[in-house]
């Protein structure tokens, strides 16, 4: 069976512990690998390493820094199919999609190549009589990344690249349940000259999560995962004097005004509800439709998930792959199976897929759900799933009023013809990322992405001008000097005397 051990201070160390995680294949159920969880002694190793490396990382020269960076951007991109292999082995989804996340990822490696741009200051010369006032950024000294399963390779590149292209050192801790991906590109960034100890992977449960937050030497603290988990690591490394920023869950919504091209609403709202199985904080998982149009877009929506093929990650024909594990795969069913008695009007089960031949893995189809009550299980809780729910309004304003109430904020779409109507939407609508006639408005690499409400804990967004922020702190230097020509006596500088 395969081992995934920690990377720290430029080697694989082996776990330690005793304590050991299964690792599966989502599409046959086998468990495959088995990944070290850290003690409290490994996490501490790991900050250490950090922390030695911070010494000299720290004060090194942008140009340094970028060169690196330019290497390990030329890496990721030859190894793109081995990155997303892994995935595909550890996740499950489809090799495609998987090819999609590392080259989104590779986006912030591109905009850590660039901070050269970013981390420029600021100059007021002649504030008052000889005097300049100045303002530079400098880095926080060791930071950490707790990373979800969904994305083990694009949200670790959302923080990494930028945290040690501002200087920084870095302890990643991602999931447990698909490692591997992690180590490799700790591994790249290791082959394309990042010193020892800059970048650690430590891998682990809650153990080593708490002693991250707990750590004295951790300055920082980045994370993505559901809101119970995000403002339990907001409040303890808050507590523990820590920067924050956390990033939980979504129960994002796609308002389809009466006058939108049905057919690219339902094309949006398919790709959206289930690609990636559902697995991703951006996913559409309600549609709020207006007026008359619902029945027609519900059925447009039916036709286009029923040719969905269902299958391996690795193999070409499947858009779809499992979901994570055996757990997660009943917990998402048990929403759909409950919804009926909820009042909600399920046109498509996809509780009851299988896949032959592979009959042990975490499948589950497409779920459709009409006429869902906006207090029912359904749409109140983040189902992770391939369920999408359908909502019914009578007016754009009741539309608007719906998604503004629940208390996720992540991202939000509307779908319409109408520029005034979208303006609106979007000065109005009560979330972190808007798209118009997008259903998945992630924003690219120079702009920021994070949620509102229960969706962000902190005050940073992640990557993109926020991110930089967030890995560095302000400092401004007030100087003031005489005139060389007020020289004491007996010093000549060659300029003319004032005395």
């Amino acid at each position: 069976m395969k081992t995934v051990n920690h990377w720290i201070g430029g080697k694989t160390v082996e776990g330690a512990s005793g304590n050991w995680g299964p690792v599966t294949d989502p599409a046959t159920g086998a468990v495959t690998t088995q990944v070290a969880l850290a003690s409290v002694e490994e996490v501490d190793a790991a900050v250490t390493a950090a922390r030695s490396a911070y010494a000299t990382w720290g004060t090194s020269s942008l140009a340094q820094r970028t060169g690196i960076l330019f290497q390990y951007r030329a890496l990721l991109d030859a190894h793109r199919d081995e990155i997303a292999a892994l995935i595909t082995a550890e996740h499950g989804k489809v090799h495609s999609d998987a090819l999609g996340e590392v080259a989104r990822g590779l986006e912030i490696v591109e905009l850590a190549c660039g901070i050269t741009t970013q981390l420029k200051g600021e100059l007021s010369t002649q504030v008052s009589s000889r005097v300049d006032v100045s303002s530079i950024r400098q880095p926080l000294g060791v930071v950490a990344g707790i990373t979800p399963f969904n994305f083990p390779a694009m949200v670790p590149m959302w923080m990494f690249p930028l945290a040690i292209a501002c200087g920084n050192t870095f302890v990643l801790k991602p999931s447990e349940k698909d490692p591997s991906a992690a180590n490799l590109l700790a591994e790249l960034a290791s082959e394309a000259g990042l010193p020892d100890g800059v970048l650690n992977v430590v891998h682990g449960d809650k153990v080593a999560v708490d002693a991250l937050l707990a750590h004295p030497d951790v300055s920082a603290v980045s994370f993505v995962g559901s809101t119970p988990i995000a403002r339990y690591i907001h409040t303890t490394a808050s507590a523990n004097h820590k920067r924050v920023q956390a990033l939980g869950g979504a129960k994002n919504h796609m308002l389809v005004l009466p006058d939108a091209d049905l057919d690219a609403a339902a094309d949006a709202a398919v790709s959206a509800a289930y690609g990636s199985a559902g697995e991703r904080c951006m996913a559409i998982s309600a549609v709020v439709a207006v007026s008359s149009i619902a029945d027609e877009l519900v059925q447009k929506i039916r036709e286009r998930a029923e040719k969905i093929k269902i299958g391996p990650g690795n193999d070409p024909a499947s858009e779809m792959g499992p979901l994570i594990t055996k757990a997660h795969r009943d917990k998402v069913a048990s929403y759909v199976e409950g919804a009926a008695a909820q009042g909600a009007e399920v046109v498509l089960d996809g509780t009851g897929h299988t896949v032959d031949g592979f009959e042990d893995g975490h499948w589950i189809g497409l779920s459709l759900l009409d006429h869902v009550s906006t207090d029912s299980d359904a749409y109140r809780d983040e189902i992770f799933g391939p369920v999408l729910c359908v909502l019914r309004a009578e007016t754009y304003e009741e539309g608007v009023a719906l998604i503004n109430a629940s208390p996720f904020g992540n991202g939000t779409a509307i779908f319409t013809r109408d520029g005034g109507a979208a303006r609106r939407f979007q000065l109005e609508i009560e979330a972190g990322m808007v798209g118009v006639n997008v259903p998945i408005p992630v924003p690219v690499g120079y702009h920021s992405f994070g949620g509102w409400k229960d969706s962000l804990f902190g005050d940073h967004h992640i990557y993109g001008n926020d991110g930089v922020h967030f890995y560095t702190r302000g400092k401004v230097v007030t100087t003031r000097w005489p005139d060389p020509s007020d020289a004491p006596a007996g010093v000549d500088l060659g300029f003319p005397r004032n005395h």
